[in-house]
């Protein structure tokens, strides 16, 4: 099982906090590949309550200063990208990674972002379609001919630099309420990359059976597909009792806020959340039984284990809770469920900058 985190950062007014910030961001990138995350995610957010808005750059400089953990959009609002841009720019973080890019890609969900690059939100399925289906072809060839909706026409274009994975870096596709994003996946054959976030265990779940139906449709096999899933940030004690005393409060706040509502949020209480949902809550040993059985339930590789705290909000002390997952839950997770999804290079192959093999 391997696990990646992923950020959001939030903004400030005040341009020298969004500079320590930022540097924050980077750091906490840098902790969690010590603290034992296998891969990293910098979502993309156009909207002046985050600072998140360039995610290639983010990468770039944390590929600096980091040597082992995949970099990871979570997500590339495809939708709203040049696809011509959006390939030079990833290509390039290919590069200067040393061939650590995975992309998810999605239509992203911020209310404000469309209205930022003046277009019409009820368009982004349409776009992130055409789009991808441009990208993708960027990647895998040259001297590209293309004409679609959105975008001016292409004749023999060639993006460099030319991606260091051959074929490409692998893409996932966020999926969290629309078949349109399992459907998008299943037609390419790429790995999902299931939310998991505020609505029930059985919602994500009927998603990911489509998925694996549609994959089967278009003459892929999905035991063959890599599938991720994501949870909360885990509150762990020694005492369950405890855990619970510590997130409620946080919960109840939760349910107040507009962003619940957003994302209709359907849990009456903690305990709800906890049996029917992502959060983490309990003691070691009720956290690894719990994302065992959701591995029952999903069949999923890859488990995105939340970097910043859903029920706290103080870093330090998620990150202690953090460091109690890793060495006390991820070794067994690691142990019954051993599919790495991101295999390291041969030692003959380590520090050449060689690439690996996507799917």
């Amino acid at each position: 099982m391997t696990t990646p985190a992923s950020t959001t950062a939030r903004s400030s007014p005040a341009a020298e906090y969004e500079r320590e910030r930022l540097r924050a961001l980077v750091d906490l990138a840098a902790w969690a590949e010590g603290v034992g995350y296998d891969a990293f995610g910098v979502g993309e957010r156009h909207n002046p309550a985050f600072l998140s808005s360039a995610p290639a750059v983010l990468l770039a400089h944390i590929a600096a200063r980091t040597s082992r953990i995949r970099l990871v959009t979570t997500v590339a609002v495809l939708s709203l990208a040049d696809p011509v841009r959006a390939a030079e720019e990833y290509a390039t973080l290919d590069h200067l990674s040393d061939g650590r890019l995975d992309l998810i890609i999605g239509k992203g969900n911020d209310p404000v972002s469309p209205g930022m690059f003046g277009v019409d939100a009820a368009e982004l399925w349409d776009r992130l379609a055409e789009n991808y289906e441009l990208f993708r072809r960027l990647w895998r060839e040259e001297n590209v001919t293309w004409t679609g909706r959105f975008r001016p026409p292409l004749h023999g274009a060639t993006t460099r630099p030319r991606p260091l994975q051959q074929p490409a870096p692998r893409v996932w596709h966020g999926s969290a309420s629309s078949e349109r994003s399992t459907d998008l996946a299943a037609r390419w054959g790429d790995p999902l990359y299931s939310a998991n976030g505020f609505r029930r265990t059985d919602h994500y779940l009927a998603l990911v059976q489509r998925y694996r139906d549609r994959l089967a449709h278009h003459g892929h096999d999905p035991a063959a597909t890599p599938l991720a899933l994501g949870v909360h940030s885990p509150i762990i004690t020694d005492r369950s009792q405890d855990a619970l005393a510590l997130a409620r409060p946080a919960f109840a706040a939760f349910r107040d806020l507009p962003v619940a509502r957003q994302n209709h949020f359907p849990f009456d209480s903690l305990e709800d959340f906890i049996d029917n949902g992502s959060a983490l809550v309990g003691t070691a040993d009720q956290i690894t039984e719990k994302l065992l059985d959701l591995h029952r339930r999903f069949g999923n590789q890859v488990l995105g284990v939340g970097v910043e705290g859903f029920f706290l909000t103080d870093p330090a002390t998620t990150r202690a809770h953090l460091e109690r997952f890793f060495a006390e839950v991820a070794p067994t997770l690691r142990a019954e469920l051993p599919a790495p999804v991101w295999a390291p290079d041969p030692p003959e192959r380590q520090g050449r900058g060689a690439a690996r093999p996507a799917h």
